[in-house]
């Protein structure tokens, strides 16, 4: 019991100590999503290979890819106010509304190019959104999605204009990697919650000793259930 109760304490000064980022976290400790850093010719992080793709084709497919994500968050992350998705992304759409357009011009010019129609290349071009849009999909993981969205959604509103697919550049492996289910990293194993009535008291120096909680000084362990 006094494990327990030396490990539950350890997480609420934890959590009493510790000033979160203001995208809100929903861990002790989050997951690692960052990754390095693309040119949307890896597999996966543009959904679908774009053959013959110049790197102007390339990043407009990332710029493409990252706004997507971000509407998706929007759309369904409003459930945490406080990481302003929502906000942030008709803020990034007024910012960078020239780029995104420029983005979609350039891949609607890729996707007529390797079409034998316009008319096919349009069709194409409205498959590749929906396979996007489609790829944030987020049942399983949907903590960890909407907290790196929140993050770089606000990078986004900060970013410079003409600076958007470099952004994109630079975070779109993290927001592949938050789509990855994945949990509590501080205590993988999982523990035992009961509610607080008083955190003050832990906060004591003269009620632990060695990481154990002092009945003798301190009086019962101030916890309910």
């Amino acid at each position: 019991m006094k494990s327990v109760r030396t490990l539950i304490a350890s997480a609420a000064l934890a959590a009493a100590t510790y000033a979160a980022p203001a995208s809100a976290q929903f861990f002790f400790k989050s997951p690692e999503l960052s990754g390095a850093r693309v040119t949307g010719a890896e597999p996966g992080i543009t959904v679908q290979a774009l053959p013959g793709a110049t790197g102007d084709e390339l990043r407009a497919a990332l710029a493409w890819n990252l706004r997507a994500g971000l509407n998706v968050a929007a759309l369904q992350c409003q459930f945490e106010p406080t990481l302003l998705t929502l906000n942030n992304y008709n803020d990034l759409l007024d910012t960078h509304a020239d780029e995104l357009k420029r983005s979609y011009e350039i891949l609607a010019k890729y996707f007529e190019r390797n079409a034998k129609t316009k008319k096919e290349g349009q069709n194409a071009l409205d498959q590749f959104g929906t396979r996007v849009y489609s790829s944030f999909s987020t049942v399983s993981a949907q903590l960890n999605f909407c907290q790196a969205a929140g993050e770089i959604g606000q990078e986004a509103v900060f970013t410079p204009k003409g600076q958007f697919g470099a952004l994109a550049e630079q975070h779109m492996r993290k927001l592949r990697n938050s789509l990855v289910p994945s949990s509590e990293q501080q205590f993988p194993g999982g523990f035992y919650q009961r509610s607080l009535t008083n955190m003050e008291p832990l906060t004591r120096p003269k009620c632990w000793k060695k990481g154990t909680w002092q009945d003798k000084r301190c009086g019962a362990y101030p916890l309910l259930g």
